[in-house]
């Protein structure tokens, strides 16, 4: 499992521009890769839709050593419902504390030095007022669940993780697969998990023969596989591998081919340029403003 890498996580987005600022100006983060698409996805990454949507990466670095934010943009879709699944992204950055004070963008401390925030769409991020210890600021990802111990046994019996702490009676637990990767923290919610329209997906990467492996073991688990084993094509790039898993909860979990990830996750010294050119050429919402009509809901 010494292999096994947490790469980053999916956010359906409404307001592009709103939200790129959000990750550039305030986080702090760069854009790492940007990439338009006419139709949906073979594995449902910008959810169940068939039209013209983009995949933008946001982070503190490469995806070799960072966790970093994968971000779903699909034209015509303003607003997604959100649910109690995804509960929060962590990170040590004292410079985004002073980034979101300067912007006048809304903070509250919910304990000595660290505060809570919202990215665009309602997105709970937590940012720690000091200097990071390690090369990247995430710390860790929080999701919901509603049966902790099942949830535990899912994510370290079945996926191998690694438990760093585990409190009964704050009903969570910290699980990770190396000590200098972002952590996952299960949190349970006092109920059932709900995904909203907005539900996101976690993504990590393993070596290439392992993902017919994790398959069988769904299966003789009896656990749920949402995408088997299938070859994602990005034009001109690396073809990648990918397995995509649900929890007990329903998370989605996505497991990739590390060799030909590793390529195709290169960073795009034109990424911003290109999310810039295609935030410029999206005349979506003065069409909509110019019709008196409003962006569909999801």
């Amino acid at each position: 499992m010494a292999a096994r890498r947490a790469l980053h996580f999916v956010f359906k987005v409404g307001d592009r521009a709103r939200t790129a600022r959000f990750y550039r100006e305030l986080l702090g983060m760069k854009v790492l890769r940007h990439e338009e698409f006419e139709e949906g996805c073979k594995a449902a990454c910008n959810g169940p839709y068939d039209g013209k949507w983009s995949k933008t990466m946001v982070g503190y670095g490469p995806e070799d050593n960072h966790f970093v934010a994968e971000l779903t943009y699909n034209y015509g879709i303003g607003e997604y419902r959100l649910g109690n699944d995804f509960l929060g992204i962590t990170l040590v950055s004292s410079q985004a504390v002073s980034n979101a004070k300067k912007m006048g963008w809304p903070l509250k401390e919910v304990t000595s030095g660290v505060f809570e925030t919202e990215a665009p769409g309602g997105y709970k991020f937590y940012l720690e007022d000091k200097e990071p210890l390690k090369q990247d600021p995430v710390w860790k990802v929080t999701l919901g669940v509603s049966d902790l111990q099942k949830s535990v046994s899912y994510w370290s019996g079945l996926l191998g993780m690694k438990i760093y702490e585990k409190d009964e009676e704050k009903q969570r637990a910290l699980l990770g697969y190396a000590d200098n990767q972002c952590k996952l923290e299960l949190k349970a919610v006092g109920g059932a998990v709900d995904h909203g329209t907005a539900f996101g997906r976690i993504a990590f990467s393993c070596a290439k023969e392992e993902l017919p492996n994790i398959e069988a073991l769904m299966k003789k688990e009896n656990q749920k596989i949402l995408t088997p084993l299938v070859s994602l094509d990005t034009p001109g790039k690396a073809t990648v591998q990918v397995v995509i898993l649900a929890d007990p909860d329903g998370h989605e979990i996505c497991f990739v081919g590390d060799e030909a990830f590793r390529e195709l996750s290169k960073v795009d010294p034109n990424g911003g340029k290109l999310l810039d050119d295609a935030m410029a050429a999206d005349n979506s919402d003065k069409w909509f403003a110019e019709h008196n009509m409003k962006k569909v809901s999801a």
